[in-house]
């Protein structure tokens, strides 16, 4: 397999978008316009080959640009010991944070490089219907913060879903757009399926560099700027949404440490703005020592971090399991792209919607960390919030 990057102005002198590179049927990882996009699929492979596959790849950089070439896309399941691959795109269009672009074909691939056509949105009849159901999920909560109370674990996140069918298949390409309009500075993806907006980077590593911003505690935003600024104070002054918080600082704190030279991090959370709520957010920073570990190592031991999982890990999974009552599959793992170099970023899996073969049906997750002083219907008024972001997004077009 051989593989020639070449610059943007080889292919075209118009400027792309990544998202209208990606489509409806392709793979994309973006924010704030930087970022991966890919079509067609040169390979699938598992996670623990990753790096050597795309290392054996044969690869000519004809674009004058540095760091560029194959990537390998994909997700981290929330039980990441379940099956899954990563893709490695046959064309792979790229941004980076100076605005250069590039083209990497893998074996010759050609790719229509024009803008999409435009297609009709038929108006559609939309039903929403829970997975589990709402009394399944306030008991849920109840019987993991007597667990907490208990002794037996500090923290655990309990999630619901929901599932939004049409009578009119979803416009993928249409949703990404609207991601891009509404959450451009959030990681916006879209991998065999899933496609979503998350507000939260698990890892990036860019050489030596790497980089976190865990987000724990989490308050709704009205659109009035007082209210909302009343909002996040008391948010900061929150005990509960500070503990929820600090457990997942820490973890990330301990578990990149080991690997690093020189770690630092903000001494307190600001508040991270995501349209319709706003978070806790603390940002971690360092240089990792040699030999470097890769982003996907990094991202493997840091998934799923207490802020979907819990603490401790072990015994918080142990209650999710027990008390929840379905499968996350995707939802709540780590979604991103890692280079030959083990370059890369991590975004937490949330804010997402896992489409149906047929595109009729999407599923969409939402939870939140549960201790000693959670209230179930608060809880459930947080998810509530948290749904909403997908369920404009989906429905926007329609």
């Amino acid at each position: 397999m051989r593989a020639v990057t070449r610059s943007l102005s080889h292919f075209t002198d118009k400027q792309l978008d990544l998202n209208n590179f990606a489509r409806g049927d392709g793979y994309l990882f973006v924010r704030d316009g930087v970022g991966v996009a890919g079509r067609g699929v040169a390979a699938r492979i598992e996670s623990n080959q990753t790096i050597e596959f795309l290392q054996n790849i044969a690869h000519e950089n004809l674009s004058g640009i540095s760091n560029v070439g194959p990537i390998a896309i994909g997700c981290i399941p929330f039980e990441s010991s379940n099956p899954h691959e990563f893709v490695i795109p046959s064309a792979v269009f790229g941004k980076n944070a100076n605005s250069e672009q590039w083209v990497t074909l893998i074996d010759d691939a050609v790719f229509d490089f024009s803008e999409p056509a435009t297609q009709k949105t038929d108006p559609a009849k939309f039903s929403v219907r829970p997975g589990v159901s709402i009394e399944h999920y306030l008991e849920a909560v109840r019987l993991t913060r007597t667990a907490v109370l208990n002794g037996e674990i500090a923290k655990a996140v309990i999630a619901r879903d929901i599932f939004v069918e049409t009578d009119s298949p979803f416009n993928v390409h249409a949703i990404l757009l609207q991601l891009k309009s509404n959450f451009g500075s959030s990681y916006r993806y879209l991998i065999d399926g899933l496609i979503g907006a998350s507000p939260e980077l698990l890892i990036a590593v860019n050489g030596q560099d790497v980089r976190s911003h865990p987000l724990a505690g989490t308050v709704a935003r009205t659109g009035d700027p007082e209210t909302d600024h009343q909002l996040a104070i008391e948010l900061i002054a929150s005990t509960k949404n500070q503990l929820e918080h600090r457990i997942v600082i820490d973890m990330v704190h301990d578990t990149l440490l080991p690997w690093c030279s020189y770690l630092d991090w903000q001494p307190e959370p600001s508040i991270v703005e995501v349209a319709n709520v706003q978070h806790l957010g603390t940002e971690i920073s360092g240089r990792l020592s040699e030999p470097k570990v890769s982003v996907l190592e990094l991202a493997y031991a840091l998934s799923p971090t207490p802020a979907l999982g819990g603490h401790p890990r072990k015994e918080s999974l142990a209650q999710i399991k027990k008390v929840e009552g379905f499968e996350r599959g995707r939802y709540g793992g780590a979604v991103g792209y890692v280079d030959a170099n083990g370059d890369g970023i991590f975004a937490v899996t949330i804010r997402c919607a896992e489409l149906n073969e047929d595109r009729t049906q999407a599923r969409l997750f939402a939870g939140g960390g549960i201790v000693g002083d959670s209230d179930p219907d608060s809880e459930l008024a947080e998810t509530q919030a948290k749904f909403k972001a997908m369920l404009a997004a989906i429905t926007h077009n329609y």
